[in-house]
């Protein structure tokens, strides 16, 4: 399907609901790959806000958008015509912070973008489509998206009492949402109004915009448009809340009691999905290679040329160099190593098993950096010759002397070893590895 905006620039004035201000409104064509982009022409050098669920801010009975200093209040009408619609790309000119609430729906958004004539552009529509389970939940609503190949939404409104709980399920398609969507109405509890007013909101709010419920009765001016008007115009406002994910999406949502907050949430995790999708799947880290003109390493260096982490890096710092085949490593052994709970509570004894890690992580760095070739590891295949001769306890130091004594080409090689502790050798092996290049088994 290709991407869609308008063949030329439409306008529509009307009164902001929340902020109460006269605002003009301009839909103007925009090339394709554009995007959705809102202008604010009444602001110094005419601040652009994109379509990003990363500048959601305020999100009190409606979606508020920011970038610096720029607004845009309640965006998610017009955001849910033009998704509605399948536009793709223009530009909304405002001279105010708010959108006109004009009857409350999305309806005469629509309106105005079948008088502005969409039409097809060069470039083909890219849809996020979803490959695993997205969920959020927020106190006693939750929303669910599950792969689909097509946009469908399954939504239970309720109010608190239960008096006006609807359900409805709908594929949302152009035809779908002009007939079944875009009309419904904004709608509020009675009991609501009074906080409302006092967090500064609904300002211009009046019959004329919305519907109000009080117990079981319907105040409206007009009769509802559809017997489960609310859930429609529920519909109405997830559309226009994911729209903030960037991209179309085919998806199946299945909300219960949602509201903006939790939309917005549901975008937030859709997004990060998106862009986990975008990098592709996580490679594993491979060793770094150690430069020949390295005479030593710290942690840090050590950490990038062996795979191994905690609580299994057996080695603090290689001090020394010696030629190509041997080199000089400490370990400080203390008491927060987390074998000592184990081997021995009451009597601690470093694992004769850990210090032949110790010496066996060394001699793989002789290696590394012998081949020179990054993406390699060091795999510890034997050890003969192993013995213990005393106790290594919390507090000491061990010296590790590593040399590499074979090699079999590229692949096999040899080595003795040695720890020390106060001039005295507590532990020694022979050593034997295998190279392993990335990708090999």
């Amino acid at each position: 399907m290709k991407q869609r905006t308008l063949a030329r620039e439409v306008s529509i004035q009307g009164n902001a609901l929340h902020t109460g201000e006269a605002v003009t409104l301009t839909l103007k064509p925009a090339p394709a790959g554009h995007g959705i982009v809102f202008k604010r022409v009444d602001l110094a050098g005419e601040p652009e806000l994109r379509q990003r669920v990363d500048q959601v801010t305020d999100l009190v009975r409606a979606t508020t958008i920011q970038n610096g200093h720029a607004k845009i209040h309640t965006v998610e009408h017009v955001l849910s015509a033009l998704h509605g619609c399948g536009v793709d790309n223009v530009v909304i000119e405002m001279n105010a912070s708010e959108p006109p609430i004009l009857d409350g729906s999305a309806k005469p958004y629509v309106n105005l973008l079948l008088q502005g004539e969409p039409i097809e552009q060069d470039q083909e529509r890219e849809y996020f489509t979803l490959d695993a389970p997205v969920s959020v939940t927020r106190g006693d609503s939750s929303i669910i998206a599950l792969p689909a190949d097509e946009l469908k939404i399954s939504c239970t409104s309720a109010d608190n009492r239960g008096i006006h709980t609807q359900h409805l399920s709908l594929s949302i398609d152009p035809d779908t949402y002009i007939t079944q969507i875009a009309a419904a109405r904004t709608f509020t509890i009675y009991e609501d109004i009074e906080e409302l007013l006092k967090l500064g909101k609904i300002k211009g709010g009046s019959l004329d915009c919305a519907v109000v419920i009080k117990g079981d009765k319907i105040i409206s001016k007009e009769p509802l448009r559809f017997k489960d008007e609310f859930v429609r115009h529920k519909i109405l406002d997830i559309i226009g809340d994911v729209v903030l994910l960037g991209l179309p999406i085919k998806a199946h949502i299945i909300a219960t009691r949602p509201g903006h907050a939790i939309n917005a949430e549901l975008t937030k995790a859709l997004y990060e999905r998106l862009q986990e999708k975008k990098k592709g799947p996580k490679k594993k880290p491979r060793p770094a290679t150690v430069l020949p003109t390295e005479t030593s390493l710290d942690v840090r260096r050590i950490l990038d040329t062996i795979p191994h982490r905690y609580p299994f890096v057996m080695i603090d710092r290689v001090v020394e160099f010696i030629g190509d085949d041997e080199l000089v490593a400490i370990k400080n052994v203390t008491i927060n190593e987390p074998y000592f709970q184990g081997h021995f509570p009451n009597n601690p004894v470093m694992p004769g098993v850990l210090q032949l890690e110790a010496m066996a992580q060394a001699a793989g760095i002789i290696l590394l950096r012998k081949t020179a070739k990054a993406g390699r590891t060091a795999f510890f295949m034997s050890a003969d010759k192993v013995k213990f001769r005393k106790p290594v306890r919390p507090g000491d130091q061990i010296i590790i002397n590593a040399k590499i004594t074979k090699t079999r080409g590229d692949k096999l090689a040899m080595g003795e070893c040695n720890c020390t502790v106060g001039g005295q050798v507590v532990s020694s092996a022979e050593v034997m590895f295998g190279m392993v290049d990335e990708g090999e088994e």
